[in-house]
């Protein structure tokens, strides 16, 4: 596997990690979304990275390295020399918004022979990302592992954007599928928040629209709790997610608020909030998070066979946000366990997915770090 990497901070020249002769990359672009819309930065991307398999996606902060960076451009060109891969699109907005669906169609195009790991990279904003994993995996078997993030907007919380090969834009949801016998990844996800204040009930939701905490509208309940704070909503729920156990579920996960609907005084989450699960509040501290990133490198390193060469993380801007001007040292952590030999590349996200530690079908996350670690 020969990796190139490349960063451009705003106002500055791009800077490359070296120089190689590449073939046939896979090359992931995690961007600014402001950037990712001017289409004479996309001109200059294609420009520097010539190459016929390019992956955009816009974030809410881009990891590079060891370093986090806002209104950047960071960029990895993967040459895979012993296994391969495909990537394949397609838009939400083309299956009537509804989830499951596009992710059933994706997965339906990529040839199942071989397949050893799929790696999401959707839109972030309205998607319903419990029910795209639903899809995706309804065709799969569970042998196969999916990860992967949905991208991001800063705390603006307007839109996002990604694609493939086109100008990036909304709505768009891309997998790449990863193949070969020698190909090895390994993955973990943790969070390092802790629930407080009492357990509440789910008694009203429609897939990720949160409606009813005990018979209560959630809005007005959460409001209630977020006191002066409730007027920055929907920004304000990234420092108070929920932790919802569904029924039947042994583990808990963590559900950020992408926006509000106060005329059904109703909140939109990530994803899926079930009827009859149980749900707290949750907040953190920044040594918390730092250790959960440190704890989901460990369990994303235990059992590997080879070295990885790549980590691609995908950390919550929740997560960038408590932590303000300390946020590298959580990525310093993951450093700390894969080595420093591994190269590092990611983004702050809307949505993170993973499966739990010893488990094969895969969970959409909030407020977690989740890393996917590739080598061949």
């Amino acid at each position: 596997m020969k990796i190139v990497q490349a960063k451009k901070i705003k106002n500055k020249d791009w800077e490359f990690s070296e120089t190689c002769d590449l073939k046939n990359p896979l090359v992931l672009i995690f961007a600014n979304r402001f950037l990712l819309e001017d289409p004479e930065v996309i001109k200059d991307i294609k420009k520097q990275f010539p190459y016929t398999h390019l992956v955009f996606g816009s974030t809410a902060g881009e990891i590079s390295s060891g370093n986090v960076h806002d209104e950047s451009i960071v960029v990895s060109a993967i040459d895979f020399e012993k296994s391969s891969y495909l990537v394949k699109r397609t838009n939400i907005l083309d299956h009537e918004k509804d989830s499951k669906k596009a992710g059933m169609h994706l997965i339906e195009a990529l040839p199942k022979e071989n397949l050893k790991h799929v790696f999401v990279l959707s839109e972030g904003s309205f998607i319903n990302g419990s029910a795209l994993i639903s899809g995706i995996e309804t065709g799969l078997e569970n042998t196969i592992s999916v990860t992967g993030g949905m991208c991001g907007d800063d705390a603006r919380f307007e839109k996002t954007l990604a694609s493939y090969n086109e100008n990036p834009k909304e709505g768009e949801v891309i997998v790449i599928g990863f193949y070969g016998d020698s190909f090895e990844v390994s993955f973990a996800s943790y969070g390092g928040w802790v629930p407080f204040g009492p357990e509440r009930l789910i008694t009203k939701s429609e897939g990720n629209i949160l409606y009813e905490l005990d018979d209560v509208p959630a809005l007005t309940l959460y409001s209630k709790y977020l006191g002066d704070k409730a007027s920055q909503l929907p920004r304000a729920s990234l420092f108070y997610p929920l932790n919802v156990t569904a029924k039947g579920k042994s583990q808990p996960v963590v559900r950020t608020i992408l926006g509000i609907d106060t005329d059904k005084n109703s909140m939109t989450l990530a994803g899926d909030a079930p009827v009859g699960s149980k749900v707290q509040l949750m907040m953190a501290s920044v040594d918390g998070i730092a250790s959960g990133a440190y704890e989901a490198a460990t369990l994303a390193m235990k059992d590997r066979k080879t070295a990885p060469q790549l980590a691609i993380l995908v950390s919550c801007i929740g997560r960038k946000l408590v932590m303000d001007q300390r946020i590298e040292e959580e990525i310093e952590q993951v450093i700390e366990v894969i080595g420093d030999k591994t190269k590092v590349t990611g983004f702050y996200s809307y949505g993170e997915m993973a499966p739990f530690y010893g488990e094969r079908a895969c969970e959409l996350h909030n407020q977690t770090m989740t890393l996917t670690l590739l080598s061949e």
